[in-house]
C-alpha cells in the first residue's frame, strides 16, 4: 500500500473518539446525498449502492443513509452539494489531491488553501498534480485471508493489480470491474471504494518532513467540508510507527 494507506490503517487501528465518528457519519452522509443526485434507486445507480456499503461497513445508522438519500435526490430540502477538488503540494514535494463535498465553494476552497499554508504546503492550481493520479476501483481485503488463494480469485475475475507488502492485500481494479471483483471475492472483502491513485511515489525519509505532512494530512481530512484526500508520499514504515 502507498504511505498514505499505511498511514490511515495506523490511524484507524487507534480507535475513533464519538466526535471523530460522528463526523465521519456526516461526511459519508454527503458522499450519498451526491451520489443520488443521479439516481435514488441504489439497484440502478453503482455510485449509491458503493456509498451506501461504504457508510453500513462504517455503522451508519439507516435513518442516516435514507435522509442522505432524500436529500439528494431533492425530496429532503436544504441546498445542493457539489463536488469539488483541490490540487497541491505538501512537504519534500509530495503531490496531494482534495475532493470536497460543499454547498459553498466560497467557503470551501479559501479553508482548504488556509490548511495548506498553515502546514506547509501550497494550494495549486487545476491540473497541476492530477496527472499523477488515476481513478480505480480499491479492494482491502480482511487479514485473515487465504492470499494465494484470494490473489487466484481476484486475478480470474480481472484484477489489474495486487498489492501483498502490507498487512492487508489490496487489489486493483478499473473503476467498472470493481464491483464484479468485489461480488468474486465475497467475505474476503473488508473495503471497497473508488479512489484517485498515485502512478509514482515520492519517499519521505527525513522525519521531521514525514510528520510536517502528515499533520498536513490530518488537518485537510479534518475540514468539515473534505471526504478524501489522496497523496502520493510513502514513509518508511520505521518511521511512521514512531509518529503514531
Amino acid at each position: 500500500m502507498s504511505g498514505h494507506s499505511k498511514w490511515a490503517s495506523i490511524k484507524h487501528k487507534k480507535g475513533a473518539t464519538d466526535a471523530k465518528r460522528g463526523k465521519l457519519f456526516t461526511k459519508m452522509a454527503a458522499e450519498i446525498a451526491v451520489a443520488a443526485q443521479s439516481g435514488a434507486d441504489p439497484t440502478m445507480n453503482f455510485k449509491l449502492r458503493l456509498a451506501i456499503q461504504k457508510a453500513k461497513a462504517a455503522n451508519v445508522p439507516t435513518g442516516n443513509i435514507e435522509r442522505a438519500i432524500a436529500k439528494g435526490s431533492g425530496l429532503g430540502g436544504g441546498a445542493k452539494l457539489t463536488e469539488l477538488l483541490y490540487e497541491g503540494y505538501g512537504p519534500a514535494g509530495v503531490a496531494i489531491m482534495v475532493k470536497a463535498l460543499s454547498d459553498n465553494h466560497n467557503r470551501t476552497g479559501p479553508d482548504v488553501k488556509s490548511t495548506f499554508s498553515k502546514h506547509g504546503g501550497n494550494l495549486g492550481a487545476q491540473g497541476s498534480v492530477a496527472y499523477l493520479f488515476a481513478q480505480k476501483g480499491v479492494i482491502v481485503c480482511n487479514s485473515d485471508i487465504d492470499r494465494d488463494e484470494t490473489e487466484l480469485t481476484a486475478i480470474d475475475a480481472g484484477a489489474d493489480d495486487i498489492d501483498d507488502s502490507g498487512d492487508q492485500l489490496v487489489i486493483y481494479t478499473s473503476p467498472n470491474a470493481l464491483e464484479n471483483i468485489k461480488a468474486s471475492l465475497g467475505d474476503s472483502v473488508e473495503q471497497a471504494d473508488i479512489q484517485m491513485v498515485a502512478s509514482q511515489t515520492i519517499v519521505v525519509s527525513d522525519e521531521s518532513k514525514a510528520k510536517t505532512l502528515l499533520n498536513l494530512i490530518d488537518a485537510l481530512e479534518d475540514l468539515d467540508d473534505v471526504v478524501e484526500v489522496t497523496s502520493n508520499f510513502d514513509v518508511p514504515e520505521e518511521i511512521l510507527n514512531k509518529l503514531r
